[in-house]
């Protein structure tokens, strides 16, 4: 029997309970979520940086009227409908900086982050917004810096995002990846069904296990994050490096059943001011379906989980049907069930409370360990 507390060597088959086991994925090798943090949609100051690091005076360029580099959602939905893929987009609302307390006015981080937001309202992103939905593409909620500890704060983020699309919201990730002692708690309380933002910016892999955790053991799901393209060696630098990595990971996901999950930012998809990336997002998934994956976004996977309401309710059906039936027979657990569960629900009470007590950070992603 499979160590619950070892969720590295679980794979979907053995441990339904952790997992599920989607029909629509049973015969695929492995599945890939395709995710994109949509931070920078538009490319404003920083195109007087660039200017000045390369020397170039074209960057400039995009500081224009109707110039805008990185505004690449047309770009990566033809590349994955070329493809026949879908993908999830988080959309984030920063904070206007005024917005906050007068003693985050003088930190600098926080004019950093408020020079990069964006209007979810405006005629441009209501079309984009518009347009991924109809489009079969998942649009999710980027809770903004400090909305990880706020639950007020996610809540009025969640229901913008929801008037502007249309649509209920059924999971995200978090900005920088924060997360604190009651993240989880804030997304389950909203209605969130998943987050994805167990993960790092500077290291990629199965550190948080091959399968979709539960925190609550009941139907709320944690997506870890595998991999994070700026991890990654730089493809516009030593592009073999780069895909030799993402190939090692695309293995290790088949040999284990995994669920890997990738993410991209937008504006990683110019090639001029990050050369390499594009391609290396189209390797990935190419090689991820020609091995068999699955491959699609979080919400899609998430429907296709037996979750345990519905192995509840499957339960209570067959009851049923057993004591109508004079010839039926109920179908019987395995008796190391019950202690399987026991020692899940311990895994779980050590998820939760092996999260630091306040992991906000301001100048690198959160990598701290929660398995």
């Amino acid at each position: 029997m499979p160590d619950p507390d070892d969720s590295r060597r679980i794979g979907p088959k053995d441990d339904p309970h952790v997992a599920g086991v989607p029909s629509a994925v049973a015969d695929a090798e492995f599945a890939l979520l395709l995710t994109h943090d949509v931070d920078r949609p538009y490319k404003t100051v920083q195109s007087v940086y660039h200017a000045v690091e390369h020397r170039d005076p074209r960057q400039l360029k995009a500081l224009l009227p109707g110039e805008n580099p990185w505004w690449q959602f047309e770009e990566i939905t033809d590349l994955e409908a070329s493809l026949g893929v879908r993908s999830a987009f988080y959309v984030l609302r920063e904070q206007h900086v005024l917005e906050r307390s007068p003693s985050d006015w003088l930190d600098p981080f926080y004019w950093v982050e408020h020079l990069g937001r964006y209007d979810i309202e405006t005629p441009e992103m209501l079309a984009l917004l518009d347009r991924l939905r109809d489009g079969g593409w998942e649009v999710g909620l980027h809770g903004s810096y400090d909305a990880y500890d706020d639950r007020d704060r996610l809540r009025m983020e969640k229901t913008g995002l929801e008037a502007a699309l249309g649509e209920e919201v059924v999971g995200g990730r978090q900005h920088h990846l924060n997360r604190g002692p009651e993240t989880w708690d804030h997304h389950r309380a909203l209605g969130l069904r998943y987050d994805a933002s167990l993960g790092s910016s500077e290291e990629y892999g199965f550190d948080h296990g091959y399968l979709p955790l539960r925190p609550f053991g009941d139907e709320f799901v944690v997506f870890p994050l595998t991999v994070m393209e700026c991890a990654l060696p730089d493809p516009g630098e030593d592009f073999a490096a780069a895909w030799s990595e993402c190939e090692r990971l695309l293995a290790e996901a088949a040999d284990e059943g995994a669920v890997m999950s990738a993410l991209w930012h937008p504006r990683l998809f110019n090639q001029t001011d990050f050369p390499g990336y594009r391609r290396l997002y189209r390797r990935l998934v190419e090689r991820a379906l020609e091995m068999g994956a699955w491959v699609g976004p979080p919400a899609d996977y998430y429907d296709l989980m037996a979750h345990p309401a519905d192995s509840e309710e499957r339960s209570s059906a067959e009851a049923a049907e057993a004591d109508d039936s004079e010839t039926g027979r109920a179908e019987t657990d395995d008796p190391s069930t019950a202690a399987t569960g026991r020692a899940e629900n311990r895994h779980r009470r050590r998820l939760r409370t092996e999260q630091v007590d306040d992991n906000k950070v301001k100048t690198g992603a959160n990598t701290e360990s929660t398995g």
